[in-house]
């Protein structure tokens, strides 16, 4: 269970995104205008933009993505606290993952680190007190965006010096619960997920609702606050599409996205079984969600047929990325609290990074 992935830089994401309330749907206004030099070139492109230049080729055929309908994991190392939200570094070859400790201090609210793994076998701190779960790639490739539930917020962290800067601060006013995962598009709209899991006590400005929140040019809006427990959040590489993990339905929806990043109709992927949280996507459109009950990673067609599934272990697999030199290696983030692990199988497609 949760308590809880070059081209120009990227637009507007840096800024805070705060806000004076407006009526009711209203986005929240950006505070600082956005750089127009740092829109990005993707959005001349024609069609909506999804996984960043190079990720996922143009015109490659794809069979399989599994070696085998039934696949088990190999674990790399254990002994973290309860790891999330891994992301794979291309410029630098690494892997970098969140690290949740148990609640602490008045409000109850989980401290973060930021692991870093550079395979085959060097574990070391990226970011300590980072305060994130889910984290993605910018599209630029220089900034980690977090969801940082510490404040309540959507970040950005530099990976040249580490600096943190705000992408979403509150909506219409008010509070965030705890942001829990994060998608980002090649044009730096991102999407992120708001359950109460790491909320903590901190009181509840969201009357009791848990949503899917959209930034685009430094402003916010939602997406959608029917959902119970949204939690991992993937976007296609084509861009045509936005999955949602609802915890607290046990479903998987299917958003169509716009071309401008705006959400169309919503449908059930697929009726879960087992708790979904993490997702994650490949080049051929197959859609990667780990179980925190039944503990595996199911693999589904773009239609949502079941193509199989892969054991990283016994307990509370969490979240999945693709890396590797050729992003066929699947990560996995699985595990009990206190011996959380990451595993990585190899499979057939390559993938996206979150």
């Amino acid at each position: 269970m949760t308590w809880r992935p070059t081209i120009a830089a990227l637009a507007g994401l840096c800024l805070a995104a705060t806000a004076a309330p407006f009526a009711t749907g209203a986005a929240a206004a950006p505070s600082t205008a956005v750089d127009t030099a740092h829109v990005s070139a993707h959005s001349a492109l024609a069609g909506p933009p999804g996984a960043p230049p190079g990720v996922c080729p143009e015109g490659v055929g794809y069979g399989p993505p599994l070696p085998a309908s039934s696949l088990s994991a190999t674990r790399i190392q254990g002994g973290f606290s309860f790891l999330e939200g891994p992301v794979w570094v291309a410029d630098g070859g690494y892997l970098l993952m969140s690290d949740m400790a148990p609640g602490s201090g008045p409000y109850n609210v989980q401290p973060s680190t930021i692991r870093r793994f550079t395979p085959p076998a060097t574990f070391d701190t990226f970011i300590a007190n980072a305060g994130s779960n889910g984290l993605a790639l910018s599209a630029d490739g220089q900034q980690i965006v977090a969801a940082t539930h510490d404040q309540r917020s959507v970040s950005a962290y530099r990976l040249g010096d580490r600096a943190r800067s705000t992408v979403a601060a509150n909506y219409q006013g008010r509070a965030f619960n705890s942001p829990n995962d994060v998608a980002v598009r090649s044009d730096g709209v991102v999407y992120f997920t708001d359950p109460n899991f790491q909320r903590g006590n901190r009181p509840d400005q969201m009357n009791g609702r848990t949503s899917v929140f959209r930034v685009s040019g430094g402003q916010v809006s939602l997406v959608d606050d029917r959902l119970r427990q949204p939690n991992g959040i993937s976007l296609a590489p084509d861009g045509s599409a936005l999955y949602v993990g609802a915890y607290g339905e046990n479903k998987i929806y299917k958003y169509a996205v716009q071309p401008d990043g705006s959400i169309g109709s919503r449908s059930v992927f697929v009726n879960y079984i087992g708790g979904p949280d993490g997702g994650t996507i490949d080049c051929a459109g197959n859609v990667y969600w780990t179980s925190g009950f039944d503990s595996l990673v199911h693999v589904y067609s773009p239609t949502g047929a079941q193509l199989g599934t892969i054991r990283p272990g016994n307990t509370g697999t969490t979240n999945v990325a693709f890396g590797g030199a050729d992003r066929q290696t699947l990560y996995i983030t699985s595990g009990p609290r206190g011996d959380s692990s990451l595993y990585s199988v190899r499979l057939n497609v390559p993938g996206y990074p979150y």
